[in-house]
């Protein structure tokens, strides 16, 4: 009976926690449509409440924007908006600070994540997963004795929160892994067994 639990728990808990991460990002996105005056809404139009109709209304939001921002007068439309934004006191610390973030990561010129590396952290002894963000700024690279990297170190299970570093490079192992799989690897805190192999260990002393 034991044995039965344990493993329904194991099979069920992945699929609960599924279901429940679905149900409120489509929920939260059907409020989408609150903005809009009562005889407006969708549900007052059609005569019933359809769940999902906000996830295909932010989608199509998302696409247009971006078919928008792609033209030349999309561009100029965006040049307007970031120049206004800009000289808003509070409005432009968080907007410029959020735009820089998301043009780094999302960029596909950009060098967020990608690669993803062995460091030891917090100290000499131990060893964790790292992603490669990019090398230090030219002011910071003068002070160095040796070649740096920048580096974010995820936290177990949510690695949307971590710690920014600057470690030498010679210290840090390249793993033939994919982003996708370490993200998983960090957030089951170690419990699913990645396929990878490391390329050019580094010698290093405790």
């Amino acid at each position: 009976m034991k044995r039965y639990f344990l493993t329904g728990i194991v099979v069920l808990i992945p699929v609960v926690i599924t279901i429940w991460v679905l149900r409120l990002i489509v929920t939260s996105l059907d409020q989408i449509f609150d903005v809009l005056p009562i005889e407006w809404r969708p549900e007052t139009l059609v005569g019933l409440h359809l769940p999902g109709l906000g996830v295909l209304a932010a989608l199509f939001i998302v696409i247009l924007t971006g078919a928008i921002a792609t033209n030349f007068l999309g561009r100029k439309l965006l040049d307007m908006l970031d120049e206004v934004l800009g000289k808003i006191p509070l409005v432009k610390s968080i907007y410029s600070g959020v735009k820089q973030v998301s043009d780094t990561l999302f960029s596909s010129s950009g060098q967020a994540f990608r690669q993803v590396l062995l460091v030891r952290y917090p100290h000499n002894e131990v060893w964790t997963i790292a992603f490669q963000t990019g090398v230090p700024t030219q002011t910071v690279a003068e002070k160095l004795s040796e070649p740096h990297v920048n580096i974010y170190v995820p936290t177990t299970p949510n690695p949307t929160s971590g710690f920014f570093l600057m470690v030498p490079k010679s210290q840090t192992i390249e793993l033939d892994m994919s982003v996708d799989m370490a993200l998983k690897y960090i957030i089951s805190m170690g419990v699913v067994d990645p396929d990878m192999h490391v390329k050019n260990p580094p010698r290093m002393s405790l």
